[in-house]
């Protein structure tokens, strides 16, 4: 294979590549827990968009409860959201694991 070619690809690749993660960044992925008590969606950027608490979800006596459920909701938003990533990455990389990616 030249290396022409060879760099040219490689380009294409990077700008596939930056081009996919300026789409992850606005991917959002919502999740609950506790039956929808509360939900959290996050973002593609691993960030956190909203947290949403139905009042009956709090009581103070059992507020570890509710921490539970808000960690579980996020957990899995998370989760959600690095699955579409690494599903958008893949098709960039052709299923090639590249670190960082």
């Amino acid at each position: 294979m030249d290396m022409r070619k060879m760099m040219r690809e490689a380009q294409k690749m990077q700008q596939e590549m930056e081009i996919a993660q300026e789409e992850i960044a606005q991917f959002t992925a919502e999740a609950s827990a506790g039956g929808g008590m509360v939900k959290v969606v996050a973002r593609g950027n691993i960030t956190i968009d909203s947290i949403s608490i139905n009042p009956e979800a709090i009581d103070l006596e059992d507020i570890s409860m509710l921490e539970d459920m808000i960690m579980a909701a996020a957990n899995d938003a998370i989760r959600s959201v690095a699955e579409l990533a690494d599903q958008r990455m893949s098709v960039v990389t052709g299923g090639l694991n590249i670190p960082g990616f």
